[in-house]
């Protein structure tokens, strides 16, 4: 089996970079979309996507917005949408979830937990 596939959606780039770095070295091929709408227009070609990491504070389209949408298209309902967000008051991680994502994780990102949450994939 090839390496798993992760798309992350962030309009940071100093974000995308850290993800990037940290799960290549545990050996995930990582690209990345620095918006929704970007990323909602590769979601819609062949691209092979085994998981995303979508930030929810983004400019243009946030991950609440954007969740349903992926949920939503033909032949993308089954991949796992992770939640990456810098809020972490008490009903994110619900908000975050009622929005479809399938898991979330608060930044700054612990490794371990991210790992974690990829496993299943």
């Amino acid at each position: 089996m090839g390496k798993k596939r992760i798309l992350i959606i962030d309009d940071d780039a100093r974000n995308i970079f850290a993800l990037k770095a940290t799960l290549k070295a545990k050996s995930y091929d990582c690209f990345s979309c620095t918006g929704a709408p970007e990323a909602l227009e590769l979601l819609r070609t062949n691209e092979t996507v085994d998981a995303i990491l979508i930030d929810m504070m983004m400019p243009e389209m946030d991950g609440y917005e954007a969740i349903p949408l992926i949920k939503g298209m033909e032949g993308r309902k089954n991949i796992p949408v992770f939640a990456v967000t810098a809020q972490a008051m008490v009903g994110d991680r619900e908000k975050c979830l009622q929005a479809g994502a399938d898991g979330y994780i608060s930044k700054p990102i612990d490794v371990e937990k991210l790992l974690q949450l990829l496993g299943d994939i």
